[in-house]
């Protein structure tokens, strides 16, 4: 997820002033510092960056924190996240369960889409379908709710009609599970459950999401602008069933790939909040607006499987031995991240007894560079080669490209005739070659759905969205299975321990490379922006601005 040097920073500023003009967004509401005679009108624009362009607006195919943050600010579902990342009570007014807590009723807030058509149960039920009938990248997310025949659609087993929900009346949802689970109410706060107006959608046909006008708000913002690869405006949506509370008027989203000119956008009052490369740290460690945030997301190599080479373990296993990762973390991106040696974070979720889960499960393929050249040399035997030339797809990001370059020169001088080239696309397009699994190696990242290790230990199973890179290893399927209806949170946790160990000491499947930190400037005068650790990442509806 190549710097500019000084010299280049005239040109920065003017490139970005134009890039302002062109996407309408710099109105004479956007900084106080900029206009104070609009100053009571100023203190209710939120500036922020953002490294990319929205993929898509598609609640049923959204599968990156981009979309969802947005989504999560312009919908609302059952249940949203509160400061403390748990779920409160968003277009629900009443939620109640059956003895064995299998078949949960909600009944509805009266509310509205943009269109002025009202919020209905049918909207849930239609959406929720359509995302089992279209095979959406979420659609796992149904069996890890636990939702009645959500894995057997999912296997082609059944139809998507036939989903454990149903709309009663205009008001009243109805969901069955398969069994009780703990884990169902904090789900309903992801985007992937969102609903949809069918009719709206049906008469979108295949422009659905594409553009701004193309989509129906029910959330504490609307969507104003959308213009591609450059940014998004959201404004306060006045008809929202709980505008009373959100106090901002708009929100600029800036698409900035380079860090070195979102800082200059930031000293110039233009955005309010930026997360800094590994350059900009040093130079602004000492502002009082400066912190650093370990965060749950990891960044990871993943291996096409079917390579003739990578496919090979001693290989995959001297690739992560051969990557010096805290120099990475420490000397290259400066900004908080950690070295990861496993799959599930640091501080992320603990035992039944308290007990952290990286501490419990260890680090794994850690060696020397004498170790990783011995493994290196058996996989180049046992494949009949002598050398490898492979690609890494990444996004065209400038702290991607760092990463890359980084392990570029570590795999090539550490591993004798190891060749590797850097290919850099868009974000979305980095995504569908993933998804096509048309790569050898892939620089990849993932954030946590909802709070538990499974949200890192199920994407491995065989023909998931989640998969893309065509691994599979039928005992670790089994665990996760057993692991979904397992109630003794014991015995459920040692499960989840061992499907990592399967999937990084068994096969070392991927090559964790460091847990993801941000060294972030935001101003004072921001309030109550609430930064999740799983689902969508941002919450604008509780933001203040102090005068």
């Amino acid at each position: 997820m190549e710097r500019k040097r000084k010299t280049q920073i005239f040109m920065i500023m003017i490139a970005f002033v134009l890039f302002l003009s062109g996407c309408n967004f710099n109105s004479s509401e956007s900084s106080s510092e900029d206009n104070a005679a609009a100053e009571g009108e100023a203190g209710k624009v939120l500036n922020i960056s953002t490294t990319a362009d929205i993929p898509t607006l598609d609640s049923t195919k959204a599968h990156d924190g981009i979309a969802f943050t947005v989504l999560n600010n312009v919908n609302e579902g059952l249940y949203r996240q509160d400061e403390n990342n748990e779920p409160v009570e968003a277009l629900v007014t009443e939620h109640t369960e059956n003895e064995d807590q299998s078949v949960h009723t909600f009944t509805l807030r009266d509310s509205n889409w943009s269109n002025g058509e009202p919020v209905t149960a049918q909207d849930f039920e239609y959406a929720w379908k359509r995302v089992m009938k279209d095979a959406s990248p979420y659609n796992f997310m149904f069996v890890t709710a636990g939702i009645k025949n959500a894995e057997a659609i999912m296997n082609e087993e059944m139809d998507a009609e036939e989903l454990g929900v149903k709309a009663i009346d205009e008001k009243t949802l109805e969901v069955t599970l398969d069994a009780a689970n703990p884990l169902f109410q904090s789900l309903m706060t992801f985007p992937t459950f969102l609903p949809q107006n069918q009719k709206f959608v049906e008469e979108q046909g295949d422009q659905y999401a594409l553009e701004a006008e193309n989509i129906l708000f029910n959330g504490p913002f609307t969507l104003v602008d959308w213009t591609h690869d450059q940014g998004w405006k959201y404004e306060k949506n006045e008809d929202y069933w709980d505008a009373e509370t959100v106090k901002l008027d708009a929100v600029n989203a800036y698409v900035v790939k380079d860090p070195a000119a979102g800082i200059n956008l930031y000293e110039t009052n233009k955005v309010d909040r930026i997360v800094l490369s590994s350059e900009a740290v040093d130079q602004n460690k000492d502002d009082e607006n400066f912190e650093t945030i370990l965060e749950p997301e990891i960044i990871f190599l993943r291996f096409n499987h079917n390579h003739p080479v990578l496919g090979n373990k001693n290989i995959r296993q001297a690739v992560n031995m051969a990557i010096d990762k805290e120099s990475l973390t420490d000397v290259i991106l400066k900004n908080g991240s950690t070295a990861l040696n496993g799959v599930v974070p640091e501080g992320f979720f603990n035992s039944p007894s308290g007990e952290d889960f990286r501490d419990l499960n260890g680090d794994f393929n850690t060696g020397t560079l004498e170790e990783a050249k011995a493994l290196w040399e058996t996989g180049l035997e046992e494949t009949g080669e002598t050398e490898v030339t492979v690609s890494i797809n990444i996004a065209d990001s400038e702290d991607h490209k760092k990463v890359a370059e980084y392990i570029q020169a570590q795999l090539e001088d550490n591993l004798p005739g190891f060749k590797l080239d850097i290919k850099a696309v868009p974000f979305a397009q980095r995504l569908e070659i993933e998804k096509a699994v048309d790569y050898d190696l892939s620089l990849s990242s993932w954030g946590p759905d909802y709070s538990d290790p499974m949200t890192y230990l199920d994407m491995w199973l065989e023909g998931g969205s989640a998969n893309r890179m065509d691994y599979s290893n039928a005992e670790l399927e089994e665990l996760v299975s057993a692991a979904r209806t397992e109630t003794d949170l014991e015995k459920r946790y040692q499960m989840l321990l061992d499907i990592e160990k399967i999937l990084l000491e068994e096969d070392a499947a991927i090559v964790p490379l460091y847990q993801e930190g941000a060294a972030v400037l935001m101003r004072s005068k921001i309030k109550n922006l609430l930064v999740h650790p799983t689902g969508a990442s941002f919450s604008y509806k509780w933001v203040t601005i102090e005068e």
